[in-house]
């Protein structure tokens, strides 16, 4: 286990809008409650709370990884009408004592769902 410092800073701050998560066009998140989170030199990642996502679309695979800095990461398939996207979000059930707030919390993959500000 690691901890963000100045070599791999990792910052959690609330968006500062609504956003949805859409995929083939249609929403399946939607909140004013995403955290999001900027790593290093990485993209910022959108996570949003279970609850304004269309988890009955979502099917745990036996996909994990593991982080340094957040802990293991829970992967799902996302199917929509008809079609699975295997693995296309993931979270952190458990994640490391510096993560706790993206406990259990969703992200999309930016290149399999469209995530922007609500309209």
């Amino acid at each position: 286990m690691k901890t963000p410092g100045p070599d791999h800073p990792i910052t959690l701050t609330p968006a500062p809008q609504r956003m949805q998560a859409r995929v083939g066009g249609r929403v399946i998140a939607d909140s004013g409650a995403v955290v999001m989170l900027a790593e290093a030199s990485y993209k910022p990642v959108a996570y949003f709370p279970r609850a304004d996502v269309e988890m009955a679309l979502f099917t745990k695979t036996a996909r994990k990884t593991v982080c340094p800095y957040k802990g293991e990461a829970s992967y799902y398939t996302v199917t929509l009408d008809g079609a699975a996207r295997e693995n296309m979000v993931w979270s952190y059930e458990d994640p490391y004592p510096a993560m706790a707030a993206i406990k259990g919390l969703i992200a999309f993959y930016p290149d399999q769902a469209d995530i922007s500000a609500a309209a």
